[in-house]
């Protein structure tokens, strides 16, 4: 089971497709569109939201996202007319946020850490950080993109996912930008694609499993056909 997602929006095709974009990332979620009326117009449907949420709850919580507007007083009224408090909205960005969402929910994040992933998908990105030498204790591992879309949203994903959980500050440098390995956003924004080379470094007591779950990653091609990367560890 893992933290369901509701997306509450005024158009039926905006919430579906951002349902569907989400789900690429986290395919093990539980992902409800709840956009326009029930006519097929653009606007927010209390009944709808609230069979959403019923639908996206398997024993771990819900939480909501909303565009604009109406939809966020529709899902405050749905959370308020709840007996029990298995639901909560993320006041965040609507797309980043809802993919932030996902991707933390897919890694058994709990329904509070699901609303910070989300709300932190908002945040104001800072200037990349000064290329500096590696701090002692620091284990890094260079390797060469070799998958066709490069480190872009399902790949970006994985690779959040796969060290979410490790003991480990891990940090992927491209050229002079560097982003947390634990955040799929700030991973897309890198827009790292085939052929560039990535410095990644990783901290802690897990830090060389963290470095060799992504190498595993990368020589899988992030599961997409490809050739084998050219990885090195140092």
């Amino acid at each position: 089971m893992s933290v369901g997602l509701v997306l509450v929006s005024h158009s039926a095709k905006l919430a579906e497709g951002l349902a569907e974009v989400a789900a690429q990332m986290a395919p093990d979620v539980t992902l409800v569109p709840a956009g326009g009326l029930p006519d097929g117009g653009i606007g927010t449907d209390y009944e709808a939201v609230a069979a959403a949420v019923a639908r996206a709850d398997s024993g771990d919580g819900v939480v909501l996202l909303y565009d604009l507007g109406s939809a966020e007083m529709t899902a405050e009224l749905v959370v308020e007319s709840l007996d029990d408090p298995v639901a909560v909205l993320a006041d965040a960005p609507f797309v980043e946020g809802a993919v932030a969402a996902a991707v933390a929910a897919q890694g058994g994040t709990t329904r509070d850490g699901v609303v910070t992933a989300a709300v932190a998908a908002g945040g104001t990105r800072a200037q990349a950080p000064e290329a500096v030498p590696a701090e002692a204790g620091t284990e890094q591992l260079d390797l060469v993109l070799t998958n066709e879309i490069g480190l872009h949203a399902r790949p970006a994903a994985l690779l959040a996912r796969s060290v979410a959980k490790l003991d480990a500050e891990v940090r992927v440098r491209l050229g002079e930008k560097e982003e947390d390995a634990r955040s799929v956003l700030a991973l897309m924004a890198l827009g790292a694609r085939k052929g560039d080379r990535l410095e990644i470094s990783a901290r802690g007591a897990q830090a060389g499993q963290a470095l060799q779950a992504i190498k595993d990653l990368a020589e899988r091609n992030f599961d997409e056909p490809g050739n084998v990367s050219d990885t090195s560890a140092r």
